[in-house]
């Protein structure tokens, strides 16, 4: 199985439950509608990777997202989450009515920071994503249609979680298209305090 790093150590997630158009902003630029409930789909433990690539068939956006590691049911650890997507074949699945998966659940369509513990507030924490040095997402809890709590709380009224087990919240509006040679650098504040970042340069 894929793993992840919590403050040094490796975890194995059996899933990563995800929730699409959970900001405003985002569900704009995609000319989407405002759901009436939250939006969850999941990926498996084999989209897990460590590194960026990119594709010559397939156009695959970046979408950056506050990520949690579950424990005991609850939310122990917070790291930074890129949710890759093959955006064109998105749109296609949607428009015909189709699942999501193909689009989403890929093969390395998930990549992470280190995990950090985190018993403090989630409604201070926020997620940055720099490409080029350059800040092209920022969002956080404040922003968020459906909060972490309440994802959390759908999220088992139909799954059973794991220990291990990973929750991305939703990203901001900014996505776009990875390219080959771009430099990913996405980070955790709690208030002002960075908590975790990591660093990628797409293959």
């Amino acid at each position: 199985m894929k793993s992840i790093k919590c403050n040094g150590k490796d975890i194995y997630p059996s899933k990563i439950i995800c929730i699409g158009l959970n900001y405003v902003e985002h569900i704009r630029e995609l000319y989407s509608r405002v759901p009436k409930e939250p939006v969850i789909f999941l990926k498996p433990n084999s989209s897990i990777a460590n590194e960026i690539h990119s594709s010559r068939d397939e156009l695959i956006h970046f979408e950056g997202e506050i990520s949690f590691l579950i424990k005991a049911g609850g939310f122990t650890a917070v790291g930074f989450g890129l949710d890759l997507t093959k955006r064109a074949l998105q749109s296609k699945l949607k428009t015909a009515g189709l699942p999501w998966e193909r689009s989403k659940a890929f093969d390395g369509s998930a990549v992470f920071s280190e995990f950090v513990s985190f018993k403090g507030d989630v409604s201070d924490l926020r997620m940055e994503l720099y490409i080029n040095r350059e800040l092209v997402q920022m969002g956080g809890y404040g922003l968020m249609l459906n909060k972490p709590d309440k994802i959390l709380s759908e999220a088992k009224s139909f799954l059973s979680l794991e220990d291990g087990d990973v929750l991305m919240s939703g990203t901001p509006k900014g996505v776009g298209p990875i390219k080959p040679g771009d430099k990913f650098t996405g980070k955790i504040f709690a208030k002002e305090k960075l908590l975790t970042e990591g660093h990628w340069i797409v293959k």
